[in-house]
């Protein structure tokens, strides 16, 4: 069983991402032996390998990536051990966005499953990937799809975007205090010469900011370019789909984990769950319930749950991170 061979499982699976807020979202999943479980961001397969630890040998793992790169990588991972090749068709990995997520379960025939959970934070494999243009480490070509069959590039926003809407995509997906100054400066940049790597935008960001923005404790890159990575995938539209599509594929007392690494996503699932978990909507005056509205499912976290400091001083990346949960009634 998987689980007299964990040490062996964990090397075999090792990827240079270190999971954020891993025993709060396992454990808040209720995993046991038969559970049916999506994993909605395989990644660097952290999440999945303890997953199929808490289900098999009877249950059943379905895990997504948008990066055709992380699913064959754990796919290869899987064929390369005996233990994980007998669970065989128990576990299915599928080359899409967790947006396909309804579409997918139907044409596996799978009515419902027992827990989604979803790690929205990139993982440091990609940041590492130089191709991907997500880090400002490298000079890079400015791209940042996760999904490399979206038409959509950091560099075809950076240079077609008018100065309000890079403005708004700054403003809105990165909480960038600046975004009309780098939004400006971006498009006086690009009346000279197109803008396509990634150290080019960082040089126009830095003479965009003042001085003691950029030695700030956070790189003052990082919020643009959080930003645009956002803006090129649709993360905030199909992060709704997820929480709609997701909340309806759960079976009854099934829950959905999700983990949030700005503000913007956490306010997304904080406002998609407390409408989920709503009941009555009546006005306070009336007497009886006239709305006949029933919950949905109910907060398993009322707060946030957030990472101890000790999480957070070995691994810095999950300083922002915010873990919700709900359970289907």
């Amino acid at each position: 069983m998987i689980k007299n061979s964990k040490l062996e499982i964990r090397n075999l699976m090792s990827s240079i991402h270190k999971s954020v807020l891993f025993e709060e979202t396992i454990e808040g999943m209720k995993l046991k032996n038969g559970s049916i479980v999506v994993d909605a961001t395989l990644g660097g397969g952290g999440h999945s390998l303890e997953i199929l630890e808490r289900i098999m040998p009877d249950g059943k793992l379905i895990a997504f990536d948008q990066d055709g790169r992380a699913v064959e990588a754990f796919r290869k991972k899987i064929d390369a051990d005996a233990r994980l090749r007998e669970y065989g068709e128990k576990i299915i990995l599928i080359n899409e966005n967790f947006e396909k997520i309804k579409e997918c379960l139907e044409d596996l025939e799978i009515a419902g499953v027992d827990a989604i959970m979803a790690d929205l934070g990139i993982s440091s494999d990609q940041l590492e990937d130089e191709d991907l243009g997500i880090s400002f480490r490298f000079d890079s070509p400015l791209d940042m799809r996760l999904d490399r069959k979206r038409e959509l590039t950091a560099e075809k926003v950076v240079n077609g975007y008018s100065e309000e809407e890079l403005t708004k995509v700054l403003r809105e997906f990165g909480d960038e205090k600046y975004a009309k100054s780098i939004a400006r400066g971006i498009c006086k940049a690009r009346e000279e010469k197109r803008i396509t790597k990634t150290k080019e935008l960082i040089s126009i960001i830095e003479g965009s900011v003042p001085g003691m923005y950029r030695r700030g404790k956070i790189h003052f890159a990082t919020k643009t370019f959080q930003a645009l990575r956002i803006e090129v995938n649709s993360e905030l539209e199909v992060l709704k789909k997820l929480v709609a599509d997701g909340t309806e594929a759960l079976l009854k007392k099934g829950r959905l984990a999700i983990i949030t690494f700005h503000s913007g996503e956490d306010r997304i699932v904080k406002n998609l769950f407390r409408e989920l978990s709503r009941g009555c909507v009546c006005p306070p005056e009336l007497p009886i319930c006239r709305c006949g509205r029933e919950p949905i499912a109910k907060l398993v976290t009322r707060k946030a749950i957030v990472p101890t400091e000790k999480e957070v001083e070995e691994n810095p990346r999950a300083r922002s991170a915010k873990l919700r949960i709900i359970e289907k009634i």
